[in-house]
């Protein structure tokens, strides 16, 4: 007898008993046939690689539809290319998109295993520094999610960003060994390799009807191979991918010089080589240093381009449509020399008439600017780029002679301006700007806060902002949520699912209706376990890692970025002195107990940031050893700060710390993921702070300090620095302490030069923002005296973060910038 058809479907469709079964099945198989290991011998990293290797095929079971579909529709491509992509763990991260966590818990459960165990085997990819990688992270998942056909395009890393160590309170960098053990969610690509040329001359040569065409002979050339890791969206309903580039010598070894017994020599071509995918970020201190970085950003953005024209020209048969089928992204300047290689590619190779090709990569390009700082918009010395990249030289020439051409020719520019808008600076020593190769050589160029974007027009871009009106826009920055708030809080999201429903996991929008329950005292408390739940979590690794015992009911006010002086550590531990100073002078006052939380690397080279550092870590041994605060401050310095770590420290903040110079953060997205887990801003009106405050509301928010106007009119009126100190009796204190050795005994004078650099040049407002921060620290101790005000303000926040998804940042892009329509599938 045949069963009925609706019996037939719950025959036909899986159990979770099945499902989990399936999956345990899946993983002991990956063990016995990938890992080459029988159960009982195993180590949690044989576990780790077999579940990850079973995730990544339920990964490719999607991935190949994707990818067929983007083929057989043609759909337009966007390649974002970055000279980071920082990834974090990819386990659970895949997983959570899958919907496969809690059957993947049981399926380990069941044969011993813990998922949270292998969670914290999986190295951190150590493919970026910060913001810049980490958005750029966020993108490829938010792209992913939307339906958007696209590549990323970077750098594989041998070491990546360094490890950071922290020694006698100073920063040492070792290797970051993320490799070592193999990297299961990547696939080799043999058959994808591409020649990088570097170097050498350039030769004319004429040819019919004596046009006459440019020849490039490089003096070294490179292979980069490629490297691909499946990149999945949320539900795993579509898979893009990241292609990573590896840099090897087309000649491994020089095998008559290893016969000769020169067997080091044997091997310096394929050293050489390599160097160029070793280590994220050289040190460019020195000549060698820069070109090396030169290398670098040539290297994956010739691959790069390479790999898209090839695709292009397999599916469209031919170039001129380029720009209808292809929209390419620069993640900020690293990536600007793909502009020049373009040109090359298009003219030198496939025979393109040179105006044809200009207007086909302008409408490709578009430029993503991060920064205002000088020295994070490249310049790269004409001669070295002469020595390395002739031939793109001799572009970037006829580019801006063309460029400058058609100004003057419009009348947009007199002879007196040229200066201003050339690619060339020819106020020193000649160099490249990178910025502004990138500015004219795309058809859109955008900010990523509505405060830079309109900084970037009226400071550095000014000039060629009034000769290109329409070309810069603004898209504020996000990340995504599935990251930031599901995996990492899933307390808080399971409270936001229970109140406002399960919409709130795939529609960002619906976080608003939380607001409603703002005033719910119950609500409230379920907010305030689930963060002090994270604060013990916290608590017990400050513990094991630095032997510090905080208090998880005391306010965790948290400062983790990168170290630069701009982003203010500074200012925070000075501060941080004069509350020490308060508390043991006023041993009886109703102190609200505080934990200082700081995290970041600084630069190799960065003297002054490794400073700040060893002074944090001075100022902490002090206060942490002294009874008579009876643990009402805490002072750590969290060493090694990567993805991993964020998860961790984000959701058991209380205070998030953005008191960058105003006028300096381009965006920031730490300050959005702190303040999508309920955490309040502190922080300057600078970068993202200024749209979280128009979201949040002023009575959510702590506000203080100097505007973007005002600090640019203390630089050019002078910055008062001895009147400024004069009136602050506190300021005066901290200074001298930290001045004649309180905190450094054993070098007194250590700290000095840092401190003069205040008194003489406060560039950075640390003492004109002085007071305003500490006034406002304050505030931030009477709120917390308060809890329903405080609880009131951290629902609000979260509420009212819906506008900060990635989502919304790429459809911007999309609709936008790409003319890509977005595919919710």
């Amino acid at each position: 007898m045949s069963a009925s058809p609706d019996v037939a479907v719950r025959i036909a469709l899986p159990t979770e008993d099945q499902e989990v079964a399936a999956l345990r099945r899946a993983v002991v198989a990956k063990l016995a046939y990938a890992i080459g290991k029988d159960p009982i011998v195993a180590s949690e990293h044989d576990w780790f690689m077999a579940t990850a290797l079973t995730v990544r095929d339920r990964i490719v079971d999607a991935w190949f539809p994707s990818t067929r579909a983007i083929y057989n529709e043609k759909r337009k491509r966007v390649y974002y290319l970055s000279v980071e992509f920082l990834i974090g763990r990819l386990l659970y991260d895949s997983l959570n998109a899958l919907g496969l966590v809690e059957t993947m818990r049981q399926a380990l459960a069941e044969l011993g295993v813990d998922l949270e165990g292998l969670r914290g085997i999986e190295p951190d990819a150590a493919l970026g520094n910060g913001g810049l990688g980490r958005l750029a992270a966020c993108f490829m998942e938010s792209m992913a999610t939307l339906g958007i056909a696209a590549y990323g395009y970077g750098i594989r890393y041998d070491h990546g960003m360094f490890r950071q160590k922290i020694k006698d309170g100073w920063q040492s960098e070792l290797p970051e060994t993320w490799l070592a053990a193999g990297n299961p969610w990547e696939f080799e690509r043999p058959e994808v390799l591409y020649h990088i040329g570097f170097g050498g001359s350039v030769e004319a040569k004429e040819g019919a009807e004596g046009k006459v065409s440019q020849h490039w002979l490089p003096a070294e050339t490179v292979e980069a191979l490629a490297y691909d890791t499946a990149m999945v969206g949320w539900r795993g309903k579509h898979v893009n991918t990241l292609r990573l580039w590896s840099a090897r010598a087309p000649d491994p070894l020089r095998l008559d010089a290893f016969n000769r017994g020169d067997h080091l020599g044997a091997l310096a071509s394929q050293s050489r080589a390599a160097t160029i995918s070793q280590v994220l970020y050289p040190a460019d201190d020195s000549p060698q240093g820069q070109e090396l970085r030169l290398r670098q950003e040539y290297f994956f953005s010739s691959a790069a381009l390479q790999d898209i024209l090839h695709r292009h020209i397999r599916q469209h048969g031919e170039l001129a449509n380029l720009h209808e089928q292809v929209a390419i992204q620069l993640n900020d300047t690293h990536p600007a020399i793909a502009i020049p290689e373009l040109m090359r590619l298009l003219v030198d190779v496939h025979a393109m008439d040179w105006d044809e090709a200009w207007a086909i990569t302008v409408r490709t390009f578009s430029y993503t600017n991060h920064t205002l700082l000088p020295e994070a918009l490249e310049h790269w010395a004409v001669p070295l780029m002469e020595r390395m990249l002739p031939r793109h030289m001799q572009i970037i020439y006829l580019i801006n002679a063309r460029h400058l051409d058609e100004l003057k020719a419009a009348g947009k520019v007199s002879e007196s301006e040229v200066g201003a808008v050339s690619l060339i600076d020819e106020s020193g020593p000649r160099q490249v700007r990178m910025g502004w190769l990138s500015f004219v050589g795309s058809h859109k160029v955008n900010g990523v806060s509505a405060l830079h974007t309109e900084l970037m027009r009226k400071t550095v871009f000014s000039a060629l902002n009034r000769v290109y009106p329409d070309r810069i826009v603004n898209k504020t920055n996000g990340i995504t949520f599935r990251r930031w708030l599901m995996e990492a809080n899933p307390g808080l999201t399971a409270l936001l699912v229970e109140t406002v429903g399960e919409k709130v996991l795939d529609d960002t929008s619906v976080l608003a209706n939380f607001a409603r329950y703002a005033d719910d005292a119950a609500v409230q408390d379920r907010f305030r376990a689930i963060r002090r739940a994270h604060k013990v979590k916290l608590a017990g690794y400050i513990h094991r890692h630095l032997d510090v015992k905080v208090d998880p009911d005391a306010v965790f006010d948290t400062q983790i970025k990168r170290i630069h002086e701009y982003k203010r550590q500074l200012l925070n531990i000075l501060e941080t002195v004069a509350l020490y100073d308060a508390m043991r002078a006023q041993p009886t006052r109703n102190w609200t107990p505080r934990v200082k939380i700081f995290a970041g690397k600084a630069a190799a080279s960065y003297h002054n940031a490794k400073l700040v550092i060893k002074l944090i870590s001075d100022v902490a041994q002090t206060v942490n050893d002294d009874p008579t605060l009876r643990g009402l401050l805490k002072v750590v310095f969290l060493p090694n700060y990567n993805v991993s770590l964020a998860e961790a420290v984000i959701p058991a903040s209380d205070l998030s710390e953005q008191i960058s110079t105003a006028g300096m953060e381009a965006s920031g997205t730490g300050n959005m993921k702190l303040a999508l887990n309920g955490a309040l801003t502190i922080g300057t009106l600078d970068g993202a702070n200024v749209e979280i405050k128009e979201r949040v509301g002023d009575d959510n928010i702590f506000i203080f300090g100097l505007t973007a106007q005002e600090v640019e009119q203390r630089r050019r009126e002078g910055f008062g620095t001895e009147q400024i100190v004069a009136r602050s009796p506190a300021l005066q204190q901290v200074l001298a302490q930290v001045g004649e050795g309180a905190f450094s005994p054993s070098a007194p004078g250590l700290y000095r030069e840092l401190l003069d650099g205040l008194m003489l040049h406060d560039h950075f407002l640390v003492l004109g923002d002085f007071e305003a921060y500490a006034a406002t620290q304050r505030e931030v101790a009477d709120r917390w005296r308060d809890p329903k005000a405080w609880w009131r303000s951290a629902i609000l926040n979260t509420a009212h973060m819906g506008f900060f998804s990635s989502d919304r940042s790429i459809r911007e892009y999309a609709e936008e910038i790409w003319n890509i329509p977005v595919i919710e599938t």
